[in-house]
């Protein structure tokens, strides 16, 4: 290291450095990004390397002490504070950090800048930040693309932080093809088939509803899967034929999410996956890979949200589903409409 501190001008939402920079700062640190003879810091790197007092920042001729210049970032860049914190945090556990799409990226440990390809996309998001699912959909997009895998860093109140992958998931089972069943009525909210024997197939091959005695209760959503796929026959209870649409019409209005979660179930069903209510989880379903018997039954492999396009998640409530289903040993997968079905993927991540 040379003798003389590496001073920079605050300029908009960069700090520009003069050739001197470059060995200090970039070549022995990958800080900022080298603009011809000169060096650029974003904000938060400018900010780091402040508080190290390893680097001057001056504005119209003025020097700025930290306390200063974190006031002028905040002002200048919205959202400075939760990547700064983060931003330090990623530096500290010995990670080399750039500033990129979404909010940072990350390089393996024993990579750098030049050397080694990033690893992580980092989105910063505020624990009282309303997070719309399309904000998440398009950095994931983005860095299955790139090969990357993207890193959600959530910052709490008290700054500290919790790390999130997120990514998009391909569900598949093993179940074999379902079994035909009989006549079935629709109660209350539920559907009872009466023929034992066609209680007992549908349920014993293909995990369907709940043996009640010899009947077998079934869902709103498997009733009506069963019904489209031609396995049941549906009555109201004064015996008037059901068809899917009219089975649909009364589902809608007991449950006012029908069709969407009929839309999750049935492309669940058809990637060969027994599904079945996530109620005591607090989610839609819960889903296995595959299920021998009713006297055979694992662990569900993952636990299934389905939400909207439009979807908001609010991060305590993200926070809550991905905690309990690791807790239980389950993959939190939140389900929703484009294209078909997509579904996404978010676990907790210990860099």
């Amino acid at each position: 290291m040379s003798g003389e501190i590496p001073a920079g001008k605050l300029q908009g939402e960069r700090v520009r450095f003069g050739p001197d920079a470059l060995s200090e700062l970039y070549e022995q640190g990958y800080f900022g990004r080298p603009r011809g003879k000169a060096l650029d810091l974003s904000l938060v790197e400018a900010a780091y390397l402040l508080d190290r007092s390893r680097i001057k920042v001056s504005q119209q001729g003025k020097e700025l002490d930290f306390r200063a210049f974190f006031q002028a970032s905040s002002a200048l860049e919205k959202g400075f504070e939760f990547r700064y914190v983060v931003y330090k945090d990623l530096r500290e556990r010995g990670y080399y950090v750039q500033p990129g799409r979404p909010d940072f990226r990350v390089y393996p440990r024993g990579g750098h800048p030049g050397k080694t390809p990033a690893e992580f996309y980092v989105l910063v998001i505020s624990e009282r930040m309303p997070l719309p699912l399309q904000s998440l959909v398009e950095p994931v997009r983005m860095a299955g693309q790139m090969r990357k895998r993207l890193m959600l860093a959530i910052v709490d109140e008290e700054s500290d932080i919790t790390f999130y992958e997120a990514r998009d998931k391909t569900l598949s089972g093993k179940m074999g093809q379902e079994p035909s069943g009989g006549l079935a009525t629709l109660l209350e909210d539920r559907v009872v088939l009466w023929d034992p024997e066609a209680s007992v197939r549908l349920h014993e091959h293909g995990f369907y509803g709940k043996a009640i005695g010899e009947q077998l209760q079934l869902s709103l959503v498997e009733s009506a899967y069963l019904l489209e796929k031609g396995l049941i026959e549906m009555a109201d209870r004064s015996g008037e034929a059901l068809d899917l649409e009219g089975l649909k019409e009364k589902a809608r209005e007991i449950e006012s999410d029908f069709d969407l979660k009929y839309r999750i179930y049935r492309d669940l069903r058809e990637k060969r996956l027994v599904v079945k209510t996530g109620f005591k989880f607090g989610t839609h379903f819960r889903v296995y890979k595959q299920v021998g018997g009713p006297d055979r039954v694992p662990h569900s492999e993952y636990l299934v949200h389905t939400v909207s396009s439009d979807y908001v998640f609010m991060p305590p409530v993200l926070s809550r589903a991905v905690r309990l289903a690791h807790s239980v040993r389950k993959e939190m997968v939140f389900a929703y409409p484009e294209d078909g079905v997509r579904y996404l993927e978010i676990k907790r991540l210990r860099p």
